[in-house]
């Protein structure tokens, strides 16, 4: 007997429905497509099958068994299909119920498929976080070795560093050192200029006003000089004429016959060498002259310093015994009468002239004359030097002064003063010499300034320059004339 349309269909939809249930299990059984499963997850198929055998009992109810085909078989399954149908009233809840039940079991295997997804879902990012997690225990394996030898590295790489850093900082510091070393020095140089410079200018402004001064102070001398010599001529042409004055003689001190002058000076003098040291002083004085005059040059101890100062100098002296010396050293010595010999020099023959210890062997009324002769011989702007002892020095007339017999009177340098200045010499200095306190050390504990008043320098010297007085009889020419 051929079967109905109705089973066809019923037929159709179950093979379909089969088919899906089919494709749901193998995408269950293998989510990711490739046929493996990574993890095992719960098996639906036995429940998948009781479901189609459930859903197939379910399409089998009001069905009847296909038979074969005849005229018993075909009034068997009439009346079978006529109970059937007389009973679907009975069944109908039951077939509602069954369908369902079968559609909660298939609710429930499609939950269970789904829970089958998220499982391999999850199973894979678990197989993922494990294969990260052993990347990740590798890595952090390998991390230890890295991070002791990043440190290793970084410490090596800071103390490195570090070094570099303080190298460089000492050799900045060196650098500052030595740049405020040189600039200090620099400026220490340069101060040190300055101060010189500043020094030697004043030291020329001094010089200068020093030259300056003394050129006027000897104009000034020079014009009182010559105006005080024009009212002096002046007031002797009004004057009656006096009777000329005697001529002074030639001798200018007395000698004492058979006394060995070597002797006497070694004794009551001091020896060559003190005498020496003590005129060292005077050779400033002659520095800068050529030709010098020494009256009473002794044993020569002022010829030697002149020697050896490079300066031409020559002595006279009326002791034949201390001229015969002088010469034997090499010196130019003449034994003469110190009036005569200056008499016949020519003017102007000396830029400087020496007188130790002398004066106070004249007659008083010889010394002015002496003092102008010596002012005759000296060029414009020489030196004349007269050492003698120091009257102010009270110790001088118990001591030294009356040892020698042929001293007349001692001389005081005011007096000297007034016949050089008379005389045409001015820029007058005094230089007290030999503190008597060191000779006579009993002096020391007297009050200073009363040592000084009364007890002072043992001799003094009297230093003047000559003069240019114009229109008198002592007028002399410059050096640089002669």
């Amino acid at each position: 007997m051929a079967s109905e349309p109705g089973n066809e269909a019923v037929k159709t939809e179950e093979l379909a429905e089969l088919l899906r249930a089919i494709r749901e299990r193998v995408a269950a059984r293998y989510p990711d497509g490739n046929g493996a499963v990574a993890e095992p997850v719960a098996d639906l198929a036995p429940l998948a099958r009781a479901r189609d055998a459930a859903e197939a009992k379910m399409a089998a109810i009001g069905s009847v068994n296909p038979r074969r085909p005849g005229a018993l078989n075909s009034l068997i399954q009439a009346v079978k299909r006529a109970i059937a149908r007389g009973l679907g009233w009975f069944v109908r809840d039951q077939v509602v119920f069954n369908r369902d039940v079968l559609a909660c079991v298939e609710a429930a295997i499609e939950a269970l498929n789904a829970l089958n997804c998220s499982l391999v879902s999850v199973s894979r990012r678990l197989s993922v976080a494990a294969r990260t997690a052993e990347d990740l225990k590798d890595i952090s394996s390998h991390w230890i070795t890295w991070r002791s030898e990043w440190e290793h590295k970084l410490a090596t790489n800071e103390v490195q560093f570090l070094r570099a850093v303080a190298d460089l900082q000492t050799a900045f510091q060196h650098r500052t050192t030595l740049m405020e070393t040189n600039f200090r020095e620099n400026v220490k140089a340069q101060h040190a200029d300055y101060l010189g410079a500043l020094e030697r200018a004043a030291l020329e402004m001094q010089k200068t006003l020093a030259a300056d001064f003394a050129r006027v102070s000897t104009e000034f001398q020079a014009l009182i000089h010559t105006e005080l010599r024009l009212i002096r001529q002046r007031f002797s042409s009004l004057a009656p004429q006096a009777p000329p004055l005697v001529p002074v003689e030639a001798a200018t001190a007395e000698t004492v016959p058979g006394l060995d002058y070597a002797r006497f000076a070694e004794r009551f003098r001091g020896s060559e060498e003190f005498v020496k040291a003590g005129q060292r002083f005077y050779v400033p004085y002659f520095a800068a002259c050529q030709e010098v005059l020494d009256i009473g040059c002794g044993r020569g101890e002022f010829l030697e310093l002149m020697r050896e100062a490079g300066v031409s100098a020559r002595g006279i002296d009326l002791s034949r015994e201390s001229v015969a010396l002088c010469r034997s050293k090499g010196l130019e010595a003449e034994e003469a009468d110190l009036f005569a010999y200056l008499a016949k020099l020519p003017d102007a023959s000396f830029d400087g002239i020496f007188c130790a210890q002398v004066v106070e062997h004249l007659p008083p009324v010889q010394l002015p004359e002496m003092i102008r002769l010596a002012a005759e011989k000296l060029w414009s702007g020489g030196v004349l030097v007269i050492e003698t002892p120091n009257p102010e020095c009270l110790a001088i007339f118990a001591t030294h002064f009356y040892l020698d017999p042929t001293h007349r009177r001692p001389v005081p340098h005011a007096l000297l003063a007034f016949y050089m200045e008379e005389c045409g010499i001015g820029g007058i200095e005094i230089q007290r010499r030999s503190p008597a306190v060191e000779t006579m050390p009993a002096l020391a504990p007297l009050p200073q300034d009363f040592r000084d008043a009364f007890f002072g320098g043992l001799d003094y010297a009297i230093v003047g320059k000559k003069i240019l007085v114009s229109g008198s009889r002592i007028q002399q020419t410059t050096r640089a004339d002669t």
